[in-house]
């Protein structure tokens, strides 16, 4: 992992999580963070936003994206694979 990339996206989940992002590990899940659906696409919002790329991520089919929501970590790559222009899906291989 890109570690700007990985403290970026760390800091964008612990903001909407209510957490301090020292507090974050690849392995943890938006679940154990307490975020739900809305707390998700604000993540997601914050990413295109801070990122300048647009998440293939549709919040009505969470199961058909290709954006991996799995972890912490997976948003991480996902995001990885967007700035460099990578298919997102990329990420979960």
């Amino acid at each position: 992992m890109r570690p700007d990339v990985q403290e970026q996206v760390f800091s964008i989940i612990a903001r909407e999580a209510l957490r301090d992002p020292s507090e974050l590990t690849p392995e943890m899940t938006l679940e154990e963070l307490g975020l739900d659906s809305l707390g998700l696409v604000e993540v997601i919002f914050a990413i295109e936003e801070t990122f300048d790329v647009s998440v293939p991520f549709n919040a009505n089919e969470p199961s058909s994206a290709q954006f991996d929501i799995s972890s912490v970590g997976a948003i991480v790559r996902a995001v990885e694979h967007l700035v460099t222009g990578a298919s997102p899906s990329a990420a979960v291989a």
